[in-house]
């Protein structure tokens, strides 16, 4: 005789067991109503008897999922997307749904083709990861499946977006210098149509009002780019001499900063504290001294995002922005 064991159990193993259908075996597993309580206990006991894990496709089938979902992305280089679309997949891992991941490279054609290839594969949801925190368009409207966005917002105050509170961020990182002793605080930032930009320099204003002091000049826009975070260094300590902090928009600019105020035989942080943005390991720990920095949980954001998406399709969606706390790094750019 042949054990069970020898080969994979089967749902007609289950129903056998029970002294069922193998129909009524697949509706007492699934929840459905129109099986009695007695027997609903018989099926179950016979399936913790034979370890009996259901096929996810047979059991897609008679939910109506597939208990896949869909990951698109516009950040084709990967530098924020990617954290974001690793905590959605651990979550997604967790809740054992199959993962079917669509680079559309910040075109919309692309965009579109992946959508429609993402329907026709049935995918249960599908959480759009924004290449920035710009507010993006939406897609949902004629779409028959529940639609997460994350990092990026869309536009229609109806869906459900997850975006890092880059003001509370900001204000973070300046609350930080100030409670250093530092007054003559200075803002280098990247360009200004970037909403990132705006929402950090406006979070810049409120920890300032909050203390009663100005702001060290105005805010320096530029590139993402140490390139610029240099010439704004030297542009800044040649007009504004006193300044004793400088807050930058992101951990390129703040690296690119911290080594032209080396060159100027200034130290950091001793005469200059600076505070980068993002947490970007490539540079906040390898810049000397390491850079203080915010860390916008961007993997956090991802799980979150597919948390709620998993919650959308059952029905039970979370409409609106959704801004999720970052958290400072302290580091020896502003503790020596």
């Amino acid at each position: 005789m042949v054990s069970r064991r020898s080969r994979a159990v089967t749902i007609s193993d289950v129903a056998s067991l029970a002294g069922v259908s193998i129909a009524t075996a697949s509706k007492a597993l699934n929840g459905k109503d129109d099986v009695r309580a007695e027997t609903r206990q018989r099926v179950i006991a016979a399936a913790e008897e034979l370890s009996f894990r259901p096929n996810p496709l047979a059991r897609g089938l008679l939910s109506g999922q597939t208990r896949t979902v869909g990951l698109l992305t516009s950040d084709s280089v990967g530098r924020f997307g990617i954290p974001v679309l690793l905590g959605a997949e651990d979550a997604f891992g967790a809740g054992e749904m199959a993962v079917m991941l669509c680079d559309a490279r910040g075109d919309a054609i692309r965009e579109q083709h992946y959508v429609r290839t993402l329907l026709s594969r049935r995918v249960d949801g599908l959480i759009v990861v924004g290449e920035s925190t710009n507010t993006r368009p939406s897609i949902s409207r004629d779409l028959p499946i529940p639609v997460v966005y994350a990092y990026g917002a869309s536009d229609d105050p109806h869906d459900v977006s997850f975006v890092p509170d880059d003001v509370g961020g900001a204000a973070l990182a300046v609350r930080h210098l100030l409670a250093l002793g530092r007054r003559r605080i200075a803002h280098v930032t990247g360009p200004a149509d970037y909403k990132a930009a705006a929402d950090r320099a406006q979070g810049l204003h409120v920890a300032l009002e909050e203390a009663g002091l100005p702001q060290a000049g105005e805010t320096m826009y530029g590139t993402w780019s140490q390139r610029w975070g240099r010439h704004a260094a030297e542009m800044l300590l040649m007009g504004r001499p006193e300044v004793d902090a400088v807050f930058c928009g992101s951990d390129q600019i703040a690296a690119g900063f911290v080594e032209a105020v080396r060159e100027q035989g200034r130290r950091v942080p001793d005469d200059i504290a600076v505070i980068g943005y993002d947490n970007w390991d490539v540079l906040s720990t390898e810049t000397r001294p390491a850079l203080t920095t915010v860390d916008m949980n961007l993997e956090t954001l991802g799980r979150t995002a597919a948390q709620h998406l998993f919650a959308a399709m059952d029905g039970r969606a979370t409409p609106g922005v959704h801004r999720l706390p970052c958290r400072l790094v302290i580091r020896d750019s502003t503790a020596s």
